[in-house]
This record gives C-alpha cells, sequence and structure tokens, in this order.
C-alpha cells in the first residue's frame, strides 16, 4: 500500500513511518515540522518507498494514496497551548481535509484520537463507552475539544459517506524520539534527573498516569488499522497505572540522580487519572503492552543522554 503518514515527523509518526516500511509499504510523511522535526526522519532519507513532504493539514493536500494515518497535531500541553486556535484549527480543518482525501481516494483512514477526550474522568479505568468530562473553555479545551470534534467528524463522515474508517485513543506513550522541551511528565522528570536538579511533580503527585512504550503503542495503531470492520474507538495504552510520584522515585532510581523532589501547584483541569481499559483492544485486535515500563524508561533514559550531549 501506499500510505501517508499526518505528523509523520514528530515522536510517533516517524516511528509508525518506520514500523509501515518494514512492513513492507510505500509511506508519504506529511509535516510542517511545528513541533516534529526532520532529524526524526533523518535515517529514512535514502529510502526509496519514503517520501517527506512540509505540508500543513489545515491546508487541503491532493495525493493519491491507499491508507491514511491523521497525527498531525502538537500531542503536549506546553505545545498546544502556545497557539490554542493553530491547535483546534488543526484537529478540525486538518480532519475535514484528510477525511476528504480518504472520501476522493477511498483510502481507509486511521484518527490518533486520545485519552484527553475523557477529560477529568469519574470513571476508572477508562472504557471506550464513557463519554467524558471535559471543560470545554479551559485552556486544554483546543487539545481536548479539537480530538472531540475530530472523532464527531470521522464517525459522521462514516455513516454519510461510508468512508473506512478507524479511531485509536491513545494515552501516555514514551520513548525514543521525545523532544525534551515538551513539557511531559516523562522527558521533564528525566531531564531533570540526568541533571542533578530538583524534580518538579505537581500538586500531591498521587495523580495516576499509565505509560506504554512506544513501539507497544505503534503495535497497537497498526493493528486497528490493518483490521477487518473496526467503526468504534478502541483505547490503546498501558492497564498498569503509576502516581506520578512514584514515576519520580523510579526515574531517580534508574538515573542514579542526586535530584530531589519539589512540589509545585497542579495546572488547571489536569486530569487526576488516566488508565484505560483496554479488553476490546485485547479481543479485536490481539493486542496488549509487551514491554516493561522499567525496560521502556532505561531505552528512554538513554536516547535523552545521547539528545542532551548534542546540546
Amino acid at each position: 500500500m501506499r500510505i501517508l503518514v499526518t505528523g509523520g515527523a514528530g515522536f510517533l509518526g516517524s516511528h509508525l513511518c518506520d514500523q509501515l516500511l518494514a512492513m513492507g509499504h510505500e509511506v508519504v510523511s506529511v509535516d510542517n515540522f511545528y513541533t516534529g522535526s526532520p532529524k526524526n526522519l533523518a535515517h529514512l532519507r535514502d529510502n526509496p518507498n519514503f517520501e517527506s513532504i512540509r505540508h500543513d493539514v489545515t491546508i487541503p493536500l491532493y495525493l493519491e494514496v491507499d491508507g491514511i494515518f491523521n497525527l498531525a497535531c502538537p500531542a503536549s500541553p506546553v505545545h498546544y497551548q502556545n497557539d490554542p486556535v493553530q491547535t483546534l484549527k488543526t484537529n478540525v480543518h486538518g480532519a475535514i481535509n484528510i477525511l476528504g482525501l480518504a472520501k476522493r481516494t477511498k483510502a481507509r483512514v486511521l484518527q490518533a484520537s486520545t485519552s484527553e477526550i475523557y477529560g477529568d474522568p469519574e470513571v476508572h479505568p477508562q472504557v471506550e463507552e464513557y463519554w467524558g468530562k471535559v471543560n470545554p473553555i479551559g485552556i486544554r479545551a483546543c487539545y481536548d475539544e479539537g480530538k472531540r470534534a475530530a472523532e464527531t467528524l470521522f464517525f459522521d463522515y462514516h455513516r454519510q459517506y461510508k468512508v473506512d474508517i478507524r479511531v485509536g485513543r491513545i494515552f501516555n506513550t514514551y520513548g525514543p524520539r521525545m523532544t525534551l522541551n515538551d513539557g511531559r511528565v516523562v522527558t521533564n522528570f528525566i531531564t531533570q534527573a540526568l541533571r542533578n536538579e530538583p524534580i518538579t511533580v505537581y500538586g500531591e503527585g498521587k495523580q495516576t498516569r499509565s505509560f506504554c512504550y512506544v513501539s507497544d503503542l505503534i503495535n497497537g495503531l497498526t493493528a486497528l488499522f490493518f483490521a477487518d470492520s473496526i467503526y468504534q474507538p478502541i483505547n490503546l495504552g498501558n492497564p498498569i497505572p503509576i502516581t506520578v510520584l512514584e514515576l519520580a522515585s523510579e526515574i531517580i532510581r534508574l538515573t542514579k540522580s542526586e535530584s530531589k523532589i519539589v512540589f509545585l501547584p497542579i495546572p488547571l483541569d489536569d486530569p487526576q487519572d488516566r488508565e484505560p481499559e483496554i479488553s476490546k483492544a485485547k479481543k479485536l485486535l490481539g493486542w496488549e503492552p509487551k514491554v516493561s515500563r522499567e525496560e521502556g524508561l532505561i531505552q528512554t533514559i538513554e536516547d535523552i543522554k545521547r539528545q542532551m550531549s548534542l546540546q
């Protein structure tokens, strides 16, 4: 297949390009490089089955493809809150443009949705049937509501135009190629620990997150894409939660850091609990995470060390 990956130069997108090429497909990456980096794709430059295009998905694009993965959107609060209007446009206008392309080419299209559509949930673990608790006018709404609107568009295009859609709700993911300044908890803690700086925990650190290693997540996305007739959202994440405070302690141990933990006020609308219920992924895709958190953190720490040495 000839497959388009929007956001292909990003953390997840670049790993997805690698995986699809390894599976024998032709891959076209589209990215405006707002948060993605050409460095993430440099190793693919001479691959005859790979093409990289600089383009913003809020502008229509005209390609001939058999499949589409729509990953275009900044995913960390630091980046998406820096330009909230453009974030919402990327989610909504981007989805309309990508769905229009899929409709014209009759391509299967996967939307990289997010656990953030559940907001600050009142149901634990989060099941796909849960509609969420989102603040529609809060500082995270450009991303949360943008992704919710994108899901609406995907299912309406499926119902109205019979577009062949897939929707994966991605929970916290980590691994090599995360950017040092993305403001996410894993990169924050590792960079602070490696520099022996105070590790900043928001609130009391009792909020939970569930961290899925990038190779597991990419396997989940491809399994969902190539599965037949799954016209419902599917949670993709690690179902084993850990508190933020426990994560900080684990990273201090793995880096042999001298850092101390300091506590700061919790950001507005920061969700207290993130824990995916993945029985549908197990049943319909035969998928579940394989990489242990410690194994994944060791790989991530080594990659961040490498990035820091190049600064």
